[in-house]
């Protein structure tokens, strides 16, 4: 009854007695050890079951019947599949070891699959494009050879290059490849239809590919790795004798391995691109550093309205004056885009462009206005903005300030006394009505009396005891009756820090101040006050 039950069970199954011989086998190990119908099944067990059968019967009964009750388990290949032999311990005459009988599993696919989930899950982890490379080469050297390279396509002067050895270790290389001296190379870093890998003579392999494998591998081929219509790279296998070609399944997984390290490859080299691309935009609206304009001390600072945002819709720069004509006076803005994150930064970045552009004309607030006012018309965007612009210059002890408002508060001017003044300026929109007005006011600094111009992201900053209640220009104005004489980088400083404390934790818009300050200690002089009084330099 027990023979015909494993004659008739659905995988192999081999009786072996102690000395490692096959009692009995069924027509399915027949055909899995290639022992034909009615011959002897001697030495057909495989080496890895033949030790697993001496390391079992190694053990005394009592103990070798405590292993099979929970079952010992071996694995191995047979031919190019692998599998899992389970043992089970038949009963036998008192005083005669029962030999073993050997239920072996085809668990080939399982493993592939398990591979390749594990390589999906490592490859999938990051979009850097070294840390991909360094995967793929690990898990190739791993898996599919004992050792593995990995290029990708030149970036700058070489080839970002990814070397895996037996020992698991990985060495990233930027090389100078000519991919035309390996054979099928060159096919495969240009993306060329996947076709089936092509073995090459391991004499013929550059010292940068053979040096991967410690000692002369036996067997190199080169596998493409297709990327999102550009082409990923390159994998390229070194092997040790016995594995000169892969069988069906290993072409197979090789194959589906190949495709998923080449979208993820492929994938994060797009990101990285992306990246820098967007690096290097973002450091073009970046507010610039500020610095002495014309012997003016000058500070500034930006928070935009998202801690992970960089830039957004508000904005400061700062234009030097001219170096052909010395009466050209340095011209510092100060504007509020409407919107915030990226858009809105866009938009800024036309504007400070824009402006740059009209500089010659800077001595004309108005006209810059128009000029800009009738650029933002002609967009696509139906944003608008508010600007302040600011011309400045040294006469002595003072600074004489020409400020013009569009649409935008008006600055503040905090004397070394603490009174603090609005400037009398105002005027349009930018970017809404055909026509504008603009109001410029002369304002005069004595040493020490600094202009403060914000934007509305300071007083409309929402929260207080109650979390409710907008921060204010009449409380703006009463903290800074309290700053009158202090430095600029502090003032600015100061003012960021009281939105910030009410805000607390609350959302909030972007936020730009900017100080221009006269340098000197405070002036008392009588002269100086009624300068002040008439606002004029």
């Amino acid at each position: 009854m027990l023979d015909t039950v494993l004659q008739s069970a659905p995988c192999a199954v081999l009786t072996v007695d102690r000395c490692g011989g096959v009692v009995q086998l069924n027509d399915a190990a027949r055909l899995l050890l290639g022992v034909p119908p009615g011959d002897p099944p001697a030495g057909a067990l495989p080496g890895w079951l033949a030790e697993a059968q001496r390391s079992l019967d190694a053990a005394s009964t009592a103990a070798r019947a405590g292993l099979t009750d929970t079952g010992t388990v071996a694995a191995g290949p047979i031919g190019d599949r692998l599998f899992e032999a389970r043992s089970v311990p038949e009963s036998g005459a008192p005083g005669f070891p029962a030999p073993t009988i050997w239920w072996l599993v085809d668990v080939t696919e399982r493993e592939r699959t398990t591979f390749l989930a594990e390589a999906s899950g490592e490859l999938l982890a990051s979009l850097n494009l070294e840390r991909c490379m360094e995967v793929t080469a690990r898990l190739a050297a791993r898996h599919l050879a004992e050792a593995a390279v990995v290029i990708v396509p030149h970036s700058g002067r070489g080839h970002p290059v990814a070397s895996c050895g037996p020992d698991g270790s990985v060495d990233h290389q930027e090389l100078l490849i000519d991919p035309d001296e390996v054979e099928s190379l060159a096919d495969a870093m240009r993306g060329f239809p996947p076709v089936a890998p092509r073995w090459i003579d391991p004499d013929t392999a550059p010292a940068w590919i053979a040096r991967a494998m410690p000692g002369r591998p036996a067997a190199i081929t080169v596998l493409a790795l297709p990327g999102h219509g550009v082409p990923a790279g390159a994998l390229v296998l070194l092997r040790r004798p016995g594995g000169e070609a892969f069988s069906p399944g290993e072409e197979l997984t090789a194959g589906l391995f190949a495709g998923r390290a080449g979208a993820v490859l492929s994938a994060a080299r797009l990101y990285a691109e992306q990246a820098s691309i967007t690096a290097t935009l973002i450091r073009e609206l970046l507010p610039p550093g500020t610095h002495e304009l014309d012997g003016v001390k000058l500070a500034a600072r930006y928070r935009p309205a998202g801690d992970e945002d960089l830039v957004g819709g508000d904005f400061y720069d700062v234009y030097p004056g001219g170096t052909a004509d010395p009466e050209t006076e340095p011209l510092v803005v100060l504007g509020d885009v409407c919107g915030k994150g990226l858009e809105a930064a866009v938009l800024t970045g036309k504007i400070r462009t824009t402006l740059r552009a009209l500089l010659p004309m800077a001595g004309d607030h108005r006209r810059v206005l128009e000029l800009l006012n009738g650029a933002l018309l002609h967009t696509d965007s139906t944003r608008f903005a508010t600007l302040v612009l600011a011309s400045a210059r040294r006469r002595g002890s003072r600074v004489r300030l020409r400020l013009t408002s569009a649409g935008h508060a008006a600055p503040l001017i905090v004397r070394a006394g603490g009174t603090v003044e609005t400037a009398p300026t105002g005027g349009s929109l930018i970017g809404v009505l055909q026509e504008i007005d603009s109001t410029t006011a002369e304002v005069a600094l004595d040493p020490g009396d600094t202009c403060l111009m914000y934007t509305d992201g300071i007083t409309e900053a929402v929260g207080g005891p109650l979390g409710d209640e907008m921060f204010g220009d009449e409380r703006l104005r009463a903290e800074l009756g309290r700053c009158g004489g202090m430095n600029p980088e502090a003032l600015v400083e100061r003012v960021h820090m009281l939105a910030a404390e009410w805000v607390g934790a609350g959302r909030h818009d972007d936020m730009a101040v900017v100080a221009i300050t006269a340098p000197g200690a405070a002036s008392g002089s009588p002269s100086g006050a009624a300068d002040r009084a008439r606002g004029t330099a």
